[in-house]
């Protein structure tokens, strides 16, 4: 993996996106190779590609393979409801589901060993119904201030 934190931040994104493109390439043939239908993996590419640009553009600026499960635990249930207004349970259920497919092609491609991605599927699972709930009620928290 390369070391961002020597480039200034156009640089940075840059560099990192260039590291996630084989991943997500590699990932969208994975899923295929796994037999899913075309607007299947469509939707695991979204939410993988959403959950990157996160990881690129939000401190600490970082790519897929740096990804652990504070990072994965923030995007679920903090930075995704509060900015994807197509937030909700379903396309937090959605998510959840892109991501266990991702963790495990990023540990079969040897991109993670078993004992990170089984820290991140830990806490996907614990945290599960919490994630999905934020999503679906993040805005109504706020509803009687508007």
């Amino acid at each position: 993996m390369t070391d961002f934190d020597d480039l200034d931040y156009d640089k940075q994104v840059e560099a990192i996106q260039e590291e996630n493109e084989p991943v997500l390439a590699a990932f969208e043939q994975w899923l295929t190779d796994k037999g899913l239908a075309k607007k299947t993996i469509r939707r695991h590419m979204e939410n993988v590609a959403f959950f990157a640009e996160y990881l690129t553009y939000y401190e600490p600026l970082q790519s897929l393979g740096e990804a652990d499960e504070v990072d994965f635990g923030d995007f679920c249930g903090n930075w995704f409801p509060r900015k994807a207004m197509w937030a909700s349970a379903n396309s937090a259920k959605s998510n959840l589901t892109s991501f266990r497919k991702f963790i495990s092609f990023m540990e079969e491609a040897g991109y993670w060993d078993a004992k990170h991605a089984q820290s991140i599927r830990d806490d996907l699972k614990e945290n599960k119904e919490e994630y999905i709930e934020t999503a679906e009620t993040y805005y109504d928290r706020y509803a009687d201030e508007w």
